[in-house]
């Protein structure tokens, strides 16, 4: 199948997806239940990384800036628009693609190798909203809090990263982080991630919904979802660069 079909097919089941749910009880508990399995569960692995990150990028940082006329304060400085511009919105974002878009991916392509989704047609029930749209609610409202947690984090492991290693002191480190704060820098984050969380939740859905092959067409439809997710999240990175930051 060439790529202008998978383009298409793509959109055609995003006007499947945006349609009014048919039952909004059911639609709630498919949402909140989503919001527990796409966001609560991922909280661990962000807050894990982040932390460990924003310590091995504020100690690089200390490490190559070795001309004694450079204040320290631009390790905290370069850590903040590190975390803040890059790390949190982008790198998290591809480590939710990873773990996120399979599951996705499997879920759905299993309901779809074992007929349930073909049952839930036949229900008259519209399976791509009931599936589809309840994570895209749960993935696009709920990551710029996981977005905005890692970013906490990040320039909290910095600073923690200081203090057990002396290499700069706590009063520059936060002095930089202070230094030439701009509120649009989070917002053009925050806009990256909800952004970035629309990918997370409609690509993996769309390979896992037309998996062909049973349960070893599942595994490699995970496997693809996660590839296009990513290389989508990069290229959709580069063009809002250009167009919020340029």
């Amino acid at each position: 199948m060439n790529y202008i079909e998978h383009v298409g097919k793509y959109f055609i089941m995003l006007g499947q997806v945006f349609k009014p749910p048919q039952r909004l009880r059911v639609f709630r508990e498919a949402l909140f239940r989503e919001v527990e399995q796409l966001g609560i569960k991922s909280i661990g692995i962000i807050s894990f990384i982040s932390f460990f990150i924003g310590g091995v990028i504020a100690l690089q940082t200390a490490l190559n800036i070795s001309d004694p006329l450079i204040p320290k304060m631009l390790i905290g400085f370069a850590t903040k628009r590190s975390i803040i511009l890059e790390f949190a919105p982008t790198f998290c974002s591809i480590i939710l693609a990873g773990k996120v878009g399979s599951y996705i991916t499997s879920s759905i392509g299993s309901m779809r190798v074992t007929e349930q989704i073909d049952a839930l047609e036949i229900m008259g029930v519209n399976s791509l909203n009931y599936l589809v749209l309840p994570k895209i609610i749960a993935t696009v409202f709920f990551y710029p809090f996981l977005i905005i947690l890692g970013m906490f984090l990040g320039i909290y492991g910095g600073w923690v990263a200081g203090l057990l290693s002396n290499m700069f002191t706590e009063i520059d480190y936060i002095a930089g982080i202070q230094y030439d704060f701009d509120p649009y820098l989070i917002m053009y984050a925050l806009i990256k991630t909800v952004i970035f969380a629309f990918i997370i939740a409609t690509v993996p859905s769309y390979h896992g919904y037309y998996v062909q092959g049973g349960s070893l067409g599942v595994g490699k439809a995970s496997t693809q979802s996660v590839v296009w997710t990513t290389v989508l999240i990069v290229v959709a990175n580069y063009f809002l660069t250009q167009m919020l930051l340029t």
